[in-house]
């Protein structure tokens, strides 16, 4: 339980406290995620981000700049946001919730459900860290890290993408989610989230051209989903490669009516 807020007004500030304090501290943004169970943080010193001007979204050499601290219900009110993402972010029911909750925080949140890490994955966001580096969002999550994000940046924010959440209901936890994106040369991207520990990219199907019945079987092969109260594994290997297939399908709808 937070004890004691600072409310640094700079980067360099927040990283000498997150330094004095080590792991008795957190970085606070919206707070969505560190009150509420069951990610609610045990830390004593919150420090919060709000002051750091980490809310902008710009788009700069055709690549789009979205910064760590801006909130869920701005990216959707974004003329700049792709579509896909603003989907993405339509997944997250409660508009309450999207007023609160920042970018950054559903990144690093150790949450069962993440809907935005699949479209973002599909469409090869970078995170920017406050130790100057710029890393791939799949190695981020990959290393399990929870560095001080300034930003995100989609290096081709308007390919052809789709995403898709499968739920009982609209307000409902997530079973999977899915993106697809292909790039201006046909590459396929292909994120699901809800079939392994963590989000991820199934690169090894992507290298291999496939569609339809050939790729629904491959998704269902290479993804190892446990069964819980959303599904049966057998349920989540069918839905996955059923939804990737037809995501695909939309991908290149798109590009027909281009």
């Amino acid at each position: 339980m937070i004890e004691q807020f600072f409310w640094p007004e700079s980067i360099k500030q927040a990283l000498e406290l997150k330094h004095q304090f080590q792991d008795e501290a957190v970085y606070f943004g919206g707070g969505s995620k560190l009150n509420a169970t069951p990610t609610k943080t045990t830390k004593k010193f919150g420090i919060a981000l709000s002051k750091l001007g980490l809310d902008k979204v710009s788009l700069q050499q055709e690549k789009l700049h979205i910064g760590s601290q801006v909130t869920l219900q701005k990216l959707i009110d974004t003329p700049l946001v792709p579509d896909a993402l603003r989907d993405a972010l339509g997944f997250i029911y409660s508009r309450h919730l999207r007023n609160q909750a920042t970018l950054a925080g559903e990144i690093i949140a150790k949450q069962k459900e993440r809907v935005l890490l699949p479209v973002l994955l599909a469409l090869d966001a970078l995170v920017v860290a406050a130790t100057g580096e710029t890393l791939r969002l799949e190695e981020y999550l990959d290393n399990d890290r929870d560095d001080l994000l300034l930003e995100v940046i989609l290096p081709d924010p308007y390919q052809n993408c789709s995403t898709r959440k499968i739920a009982r209901s609209a307000a409902g936890l997530a079973v999977i989610t899915a993106a697809v994106a292909t790039g201006s040369n046909g590459e396929m991207k292909i994120a699901l989230d809800g079939v392994s520990e963590r989000a991820i990219r199934l690169r090894d199907v992507e290298s291999r051209g496939l569609s339809d019945d050939a790729l629904e079987k491959a998704v269902s092969d290479a993804i190892s989903p446990r069964a819980d109260i959303g599904g049966s594994e057998a349920y989540k290997r069918y839905i996955a490669g059923v939804v990737v297939a037809e995501l695909l399908a939309d991908c290149q709808q798109m590009s027909e009516e281009k």
